[in-house]
């Protein structure tokens, strides 16, 4: 084990990669390859997550005037580092248009930076936003924030760059070889790996001298996850070092992480499906008992974490996740690897006293994959001058596109040329085969579009419900 690690370490140090990175890389190496069996995190040794408060409740019991005083010592970080590359996407997913807004395209981080200004501007806050951006989304993200007509930041850094780490041979440990694309030989180490990026930025300090006490951080796919003064303010009431967003499982949401309690230790501990144990599946999947899972936003107080980190030299102990791939995604015939990964919430664990809130769907609109995309490009939502995606009720349809055709974000645009059908009235939308939509179609209870076997058109104005395509000589 020991000469493999060591020609990992080789090729990241032949990178330039810093002390902190490989240290945290081998950790994760380390468990990896000797510590199998403390991956589990068994059913009998956790209880499930009950009686927490949730965001109404917060609401009615904070004063709201004040609540600006704790949301003004509030920063704000996007983990930025993700391409899409399960969407077909070859630059920062934050860039993929969601929707138009007066006319004019909006991207993730186009909203992003509204929520932010909208927040700076209503509030007389400053709400300096950091972007945790990776080696491949820096350059093509930072085009955005540095050309953007209003959006300013001077003393807090708006970018951290996450570390990378080798891709190795799932069998000898090696770090993997892809002489073709050697761009592929590498990963990032999940998220994570935020804590030893601001440790080694030195974001905390500068934070810390600027008067900033807490960190609030969510994904930047996650349009839902808005600067929150009420959450702010409950924080602060708390007094917790760590509070993690939680909201109520569905059916749909069987299989994320959840937030669960250690039996021994009495602290939250975050379970992800790769760390249940094949006996353990059904009480995990369980959203009776276990009504909880993780939105991935946190808030961490500053004091707390720069503790923290100091004591474990900028790499906290986090599980481990061990991800089986093959080293070039498109190629399930290219060589087996693991790429091993830490998730940002399991540092719930390394805090007394941490907490959940749980909050309303409304604050977790994520976008994972085109599916995703055709409900928040619907008119379902409507963007607001605040920046806020807004829906009635943020119960949506099931969607099940025909993956041969619809989860290439290039293919997907090319069969929606005008514009998303309605959703209005749909309870769920199937659609099988090839069908390429026209203007304003309209889609109703559980909606199908059953493959023909050749490229087909869903006319302009047309309604789809169960039967397909509805006949215009209603009886």
């Amino acid at each position: 084990m020991n000469e493999a690690f060591e020609h990992c370490a080789d090729k990241m140090r032949a990178r330039g990669m810093s002390d902190t990175a490989i240290a945290q890389f081998k950790h994760l190496y380390t468990v990896w390859r000797t510590e199998e069996e403390s991956s589990w995190i068994r059913e009998s040794d956790v209880e499930p997550l009950e009686h927490i408060p949730n965001f109404h409740d917060v609401y009615e019991t904070i004063n709201h005037d004040k609540a600006v005083d704790a949301f003004a010592k509030t920063a704000f970080i996007k983990l930025n580092g993700g391409l899409g590359t399960s969407m077909g996407l070859d630059c920062a997913k934050s860039l993929l248009p969601v929707r138009r807004h007066k006319g004019k395209q909006m991207r993730f981080i186009d909203i992003i930076i509204g929520q932010v200004l909208t927040a700076r501007v209503r509030l007389g806050v400053e709400l300096p936003l950091t972007l945790m951006n990776s080696f491949r989304t820096s350059a093509d993200t930072m085009k955005v924030i540095n050309t953007h007509r209003k959006f300013r930041q001077d003393e807090v850094p708006t970018e951290i760059i996450q570390h990378v780490e080798p891709k190795v041979d799932a069998i000898t440990g090696e770090p993997a070889s892809f002489p073709d694309n050697p761009d592929l030989e590498w990963c990032p180490p999940g998220h994570g790996d935020l804590f030893s990026t601001i440790w080694e930025s030195g974001l905390l300090d500068i934070l810390e001298e600027r008067g900033f006490k807490y960190l609030f951080i969510s994904n930047s796919d996650n349009l839902g996850a808005r600067p929150s003064r009420t959450l702010a303010q409950h924080f602060e009431n708390t007094g917790a070092p760590f509070m993690v967003e939680v909201a109520t499982r569905t059916y749909a949401d069987r299989k994320g992480g959840h937030i669960v309690r250690d039996k021994a230790t009495g602290r939250l501990m975050l379970r992800e499906m790769s760390q249940v144990h094949p006996d353990d599946k059904a009480d995990a999947q369980n959203i009776k008992k276990h009504p909880y899972f993780n939105t991935n936003s946190i808030w961490v107080r500053i004091d707390a974490l720069k503790a923290k980190l100091a004591e474990y030299d900028g790499v906290l102990p986090l599980p481990v996740i061990r991800n089986k791939k093959t080293v070039d995604p498109t190629d399930p015939n290219s060589e087996q690897v693991i790429q091993l990964e830490t998730a940002m919430g399991a540092a719930v664990s390394l805090f007394n006293g941490s907490i959940c809130v749980q909050v309303d769907r409304m604050r977790f609109l994520p976008v994972k994959t085109t599916n995703d995309l055709f409900i928040m490009r619907s008119d379902r939502f409507h963007l607001t001058d605040t920046y806020e995606m807004e829906d009635g009720n943020y119960i949506f349809p099931n969607v099940d596109l025909d993956p041969r055709f619809y989860k290439n974000i290039h293919d997907f645009n090319e069969r929606f040329p005008y514009n998303m059908p309605s959703l209005a009235a749909a309870k769920s939308v199937t659609i099988h085969g090839d069908w390429t939509f026209g203007r304003d179609v309209k889609m109703f209870a559980d909606a199908r579009l059953d493959d023909t076997g050749e490229p087909s058109y869903v006319p302009n104005g047309e309604y789809v419900g169960p039967l397909g395509i509805e006949p215009d000589d209603w009886v």
